[in-house]
């Protein structure tokens, strides 16, 4: 029958398309439903276009860096981790890289790969596409039998791996949440992770495509006390609405509840000198520079836009002779470059996050088989699952064991 398969998989993705090849692999006649016109349109774009395809680490290192719920992924790891993500894809033909922090990526650099590796292994098995949205499930006698699309598609099983409501123009639009919530699923509430962030600094705005190269980022939460969640060496964005770039998206993801005025970030903008160090270089500048206005002395140090911006937040009159400067002043305005301070107020939009945290509640569904604890023949893998992970590749991983834990029960 040409509606009919052993297991339907919905999402063309990272999760529906590693199930879609292991599911294959044991035997089993696979369709697949994907909305897009091609599959792993997400895919494309993760890592820059790179595509970080997971991390270079042990199961140990991936749950210390998996917040929401990682003990539910012990066992999917166990069957299937970054290593054997690693080998599956080096044995289709990619050949890997481990680079800084351990985050594997294609040798080529390119997440095209990655794709029609995925394509053409699909082709091999024999694995049907049909790029349609499906509707809703189709249960009988309290079990999933099937989809509706454009008509009835009949199976075993259904897999749900179609993503969260993160980067909706791919096709992760929530659709999956909603078939779950039909066969009686509780979705946890959703929220943006490794997202850029708000802020209330007006002169985030003034900075507004500044982009900052190897500078330290930390951020804070001062609820109790002023507690460290996060620091890392990297890039950053100013924005017109506040702070982007792979350095806020990664610290974004340590925030869980966010409130105004309870986050703060403070970013290095020398991290390659101490304070000792910065000192001499200003004070070797201002030698320089002894009978010019204070804000034209330092252009050598900081970015043009940055310039104005920091000359306010130090105090000193910008048209203060540089050779008027005090000891004090100085040393000030070197704690102010080690450590330039920028306010939180929210996350921006879901549809502009990598990922979502929230989803199907994991106390519903079975952590060996990724079947659903509510309906008997429906699955679920990948990122609608209430689980969810900092960057370096956690989140691919994630998508992959739950995909390959879940094709051993469709």
């Amino acid at each position: 029958m040409e509606n009919a398969a052993d297991t339907i998989i919905i999402g063309g993705g990272a999760a529906g398309c590693m199930a879609a090849v292991q599911a294959a692999r044991l035997g089993r006649r696979v369709l697949i439903f994907e909305k897009n016109d091609h599959i792993g349109r997400k895919l494309r774009i993760t890592g820059k276009g790179r595509c970080n395809v997971t991390n270079n680490s042990p199961t140990e290192v991936h749950m210390a860096n998996i917040p929401v719920n990682p003990r539910f992924l012990y066992s999917a790891y166990s069957a299937f981790d970054a290593y054997d993500t690693m080998s599956f894809f080096e044995g289709l033909g990619v050949p890997l890289k481990t680079e800084r922090g351990n985050r594997v990526f294609p040798v080529s650099d390119r997440a095209e790969d990655i794709v029609n590796a995925f394509r053409k292994e699909l082709d091999r098995l024999g694995v049907r596409v049909i790029h349609k949205s499906v509707r809703s499930l189709i249960t009988e006698d309290g079990r999933c039998a099937g989809v509706r699309a454009d008509g009835e598609y009949r199976s075993e099983t259904v897999l749900v791996a179609c993503g969260g409501a993160s980067y909706p123009q791919t096709g992760s639009d929530g659709s999956g949440y909603r078939l779950a919530e039909t066969a009686g699923h509780t979705i946890t509430e959703l929220k943006p992770s490794l997202v850029p962030l708000t802020s209330p600094d007006r002169y985030c705005a003034e900075m507004m495509g500044l982009s900052l190269r190897n500078v330290t980022l930390s951020l804070y939460d001062g609820k109790n006390g002023d507690k460290l969640l996060f620091r890392e060496l990297g890039e950053m964005l100013f924005t017109h609405f506040g702070l982007s770039g792979p350095l806020v998206l990664s610290a974004s993801s340590h925030i869980r509840d966010m409130q105004p005025d309870r986050y703060r970030v403070l970013i290095d903008l020398k991290p390659g000198l101490t304070p000792e160090q910065l000192d001499k270089r200003l004070q070797r500048d201002f030698a320089e520079n002894q009978n010019r206005d204070f804000i034209n002395g330092i252009r050598a140090l900081l970015p043009a836009k940055l310039i104005p911006v920091i000359v306010g937040l130090s105090g000193i009159p910008a048209e203060q002779k540089v050779n008027g400067i005090t000891r004090e002043q100085r040393l000030s305005f070197g704690g102010l470059i080690k450590a330039f301070p920028v306010r939180i107020s929210g996350f921006r939009p879901i549809s502009e996050a990598i990922i979502t945290s929230g989803g199907v509640s994991v106390r519903e569904i079975s952590p060996k088989t990724m079947e659903s604890k509510l309906m008997p023949g429906l699955f679920f893998a990948g990122e609608v699952i209430d689980t969810d992970a900092y960057t370096g590749g956690f989140n691919l991983q994630i998508a992959f064991s739950t995909a390959f834990a879940a094709a051993q029960y469709l």
